[in-house]
C-alpha cells in the first residue's frame, strides 16, 4: 500500500484526529493484517515501525517491484510504482474528475489497475470512455468505536457538526443563527472542526468561518475543535442530531457515517452522497433548502418519539458495514482483477 500525501502512520489514529482518506488508509491496512496478510505500507511516514501487524516505512526507502495485490493510494506518481504485482487496486477518495488530467490518463492506460470508488454517485464521477483496467465500488467501513452504542435516552437539545468547517459550516451557522437558536434558545450546536484534522491543509480558509463559530457563543455556537476518534465517540453519544449541509466534494462522509452508527439521527440536504449515508425519514432526513433542514433539525430537537424512532434505526440500520467486510472486497477484487506485471518504464 503506497500514499504520498500528508505524514501519518498507524498510530496517528490513535494519536490525533485525521480526514476521511488518511483513516480510511489506516484501517484498510489493518483489516487486511488481520485477515492474516502480509502488509506492508510506504508512505510519509517519519520512521519505520509495525503497529497492529502493519509494516510502515518511509516511501523515500522505496518500494517493493513485487506483491500479490498493490494498492496505490489517490496519487499519480503511485501508479508508476509496484510494477511486478500480481493485482492493482487505484483507491480515490475525492470526486474523479481530476483523474481526467492527463497525467493520471496516460498512467491509467499504461497500468490496468482497478479504480475503487465508495459509492454510486463517486463512480458516477468518472465518465465511461476515461482509462481504467476495471470499476468497484467498496464503501468505507465502520471504524470499530463507533459500533457498540447502546440504546439511550434523548439527550438535551445538542447538534453536532463534525466535518471540514469549509464545507458549509458558514451555511449551517447562517440557518442556525436564523431559524434553529430563535426557536429552541437553550439549544447548542456544538462544533468539532478543525485545520489540525487535515494537516494544515486549507487552513488560512477555515480562519474566518471558526472566527465567526467562536463569536456566535451567545446563539448556542460552542468551537470544540478537532478530537480523537476515541474522544469523539463519547461526544456523539450525547448528541441529539448531526447537521451537515453536505458538500459536492463529498463522495463518502465518515462524519455522517459515524454519528449514524453511534444512534444519532443526522439532517442533511440531498447533495452528493449524503443520500447514500442517510435514509431519510428513518435515520434523520434528506432535504433541500435551508427551511427545510431547520425544520427537520428542529423537530428532532424538540421531539422525543421522532429521535427515539430515528436513534433506533441508526443502531439496528447504520453500523453493519464493517473494515472487515471491506477489506474481504479488495481480497475478492484482487482475485478477480490479476494484470499482467509491467516490466517496461
Amino acid at each position: 500500500m503506497t500514499d504520498d500525501g500528508i505524514v501519518f502512520d498507524g498510530r496517528t489514529l490513535e494519536e490525533r484526529p485525521l480526514g476521511g482518506a488518511e483513516t480510511s488508509f489506516i484501517e484498510m491496512a489493518n483489516a487486511l493484517a488481520a485477515r492474516g496478510h502480509e502488509v506492508l505500507v510506504c508512505n510519509r511516514c517519519e520512521e519505520p515501525i509495525t503497529h497492529k501487524g502493519v509494516e510502515w516505512r518511509p516511501i523515500e526507502n522505496g518500494v517493493p517491484d513485487d506483491a500479490d495485490l498493490y494498492i496505490a493510494n489517490r496519487g499519480d506518481r503511485l501508479l508508476k510504482l509496484g510494477r511486478r504485482a500480481k493485482a492493482m487496486i487505484f483507491w480515490i477518495h475525492n470526486p474523479a474528475g481530476y483523474l481526467l488530467k492527463g497525467r493520471y490518463q496516460w498512467k491509467l492506460a499504461w497500468r490496468k489497475p482497478v479504480i475503487v470508488f465508495s459509492g454510486a454517485s463517486h463512480a458516477g464521477t468518472y465518465p465511461r470512455w476515461a482509462f481504467a483496467g476495471g470499476r468497484e465500488i467498496v464503501p468505507y467501513g465502520v471504524t470499530d468505536l463507533f459500533r457498540h452504542a447502546l440504546l439511550r435516552p434523548p439527550p438535551p437539545p445538542r447538534a453536532v457538526f463534525t466535518s471540514n468547517p469549509t464545507r458549509s459550516l458558514d451555511w449551517l451557522l447562517d440557518v442556525w443563527e436564523s431559524r434553529i437558536h430563535p426557536a429552541i434558545p437553550s439549544a447548542e450546536l456544538h462544533v468539532f472542526a478543525g485545520s489540525a484534522t487535515y494537516g494544515g491543509s486549507g487552513a488560512s480558509r477555515m480562519t474566518s468561518v471558526l472566527e465567526r463559530a467562536a463569536a456566535l457563543r451567545p446563539a448556542g455556537i460552542v468551537l470544540r475543535g478537532p478530537v480523537p476518534k476515541a474522544r469523539l465517540g463519547l461526544e456523539l453519544a450525547g448528541a441529539r442530531a448531526l447537521l451537515y449541509r453536505g458538500d459536492i466534494g463529498e463522495t463518502f462522509c465518515s462524519a455522517v457515517a459515524e454519528a449514524q452508527a453511534m444512534g444519532v439521527p443526522a439532517v442533511v440536504e440531498d447533495v452528493a452522497c449524503m443520500a447514500e449515508r442517510v435514509k431519510d425519514g428513518q435515520t434523520g432526513f434528506v432535504v433541500k433548502g435551508a427551511d427545510a433542514f431547520a425544520d427537520a433539525a428542529l423537530r428532532l430537537l424538540t421531539d422525543p418519539g421522532l429521535w427515539a424512532a430515528q436513534h433506533a434505526a441508526c443502531l439496528a440500520e447504520q453500523r453493519d458495514w464493517t473494515w472487515d467486510k471491506a477489506a474481504e472486497e479488495f481480497e475478492r477484487i484482487a482475485r478477480s482483477g490479476s494484470i499482467v506485471p509491467v516490466c517496461r518504464p
